[in-house]
């Protein structure tokens, strides 16, 4: 089990990518499955806090990327169950190219032989 100090927060930036990708692929999901989900992928290596993940649900919710319902979860409980718009869906394509991008300007500087 990794310490507190080897988890890592998600890089900055990277967080509603991570999110608009797990409901494209999951479906309808509340905010904490989808951030034990983010978790699960990343091979528990990083760590998604409430004060994360919940900040960054209501910003794409302002953008009208996710939409949100209430309903009741496998344990009789009322929660708030977010899924991906058309506009969300744009986005998530979007923010792919951005991160593509990103990563291959990176991986230019790391390959460039001094």
């Amino acid at each position: 089990m990794k310490t507190p100090r080897q988890l890592s927060d998600v890089p900055h930036g990277t967080l509603d990518l991570l999110v608009l990708k797990t409901l494209d692929t999951l479906g309808p999901m509340h905010g904490y499955a989808i951030a034990r989900r983010i978790e699960q992928v990343a091979g528990e290596s990083v760590r998604l806090s409430q004060g994360s993940i919940y900040p960054a649900l209501i910003r794409l919710a302002q953008e009208g990327w996710i939409a949100t319902e209430w309903a009741v979860s496998e344990t009789n409980r009322s929660v708030k169950v977010y899924s991906l718009t058309r506009s969300g869906r744009r986005q998530l394509r979007i923010e792919v190219e951005n991160w593509e991008k990103a990563t291959a300007l990176v991986a230019r500087f790391l390959e460039a032989s001094s």
